[in-house]
């Protein structure tokens, strides 16, 4: 028993340091931005309102697309998400704020059938040809940009980058602590 209880803890000792460095590494991974320039931006969705409205997280990863492409950094934007609970679809609901902020519709793709992670990524490769992309910058809250990067380079696409928008709030903990069982499961 007492051999046991050791190897218990070393194990849950090997998990916790393993859990320490994926977010430390995931965070760091995220809040890197090169500055380097994309042939588009695939903005990942979040929540939008009951009232329509979009959540503040949205509207920064939002801007910092804005940001982006006002930069020449990218020359289009994708914007990928799902059917709310709140009855509304992210991708709409996105290019609406862009276009009201002065991004041309003509150079805007929305993605309403991106209700994950991996469902955006496969969408948005499914895009390559008609787009005529080679390259893309990611652009979602800082823990979620590590996962979405392994996700293409799982389905062979390597010329990704990241930005995300500096905008911190308490749920950032749930989620990192999230993004450690799926970075490894999806």
């Amino acid at each position: 028993m007492k051999n046991l209880i050791k190897y218990l803890k070393i194990i849950l000792a090997v998990i916790i340091l393993w859990f320490l460095a994926h977010t430390v590494y995931i965070t760091f991974d995220g809040l890197y931005d090169g500055g380097k320039n994309a042939d588009i931006a695939l903005i990942l969705g979040s929540k939008v309102n009951e009232d329509g409205t979009l959540s503040q997280r949205l509207e920064k990863r939002l801007e910092k697309g804005i940001e982006l492409y006002r930069k020449h950094r990218v020359k289009k934007i994708i914007v990928s998400g799902g059917l709310g609970k709140e009855g509304f679809y992210e991708g709409d609901k996105m290019k609406e704020f862009l276009v009201e902020k002065g991004i041309p519709d003509s150079l805007i793709t929305v993605d309403n059938l991106g209700k994950n992670t991996r469902l955006s990524v496969v969408n948005t490769l499914k895009l390559k040809d008609s787009l005529q992309f080679k390259s893309i910058v990611v652009v979602s809250q800082y823990f979620h940009v590590t996962r979405t990067k392994k996700l293409f380079k799982d389905q062979g696409f390597q010329n990704i980058i990241s930005a995300s928008p500096r905008y911190f709030e308490w749920r950032d903990v749930y989620s990192i602590v999230r993004e450690f069982p799926a970075y490894y499961t999806q």
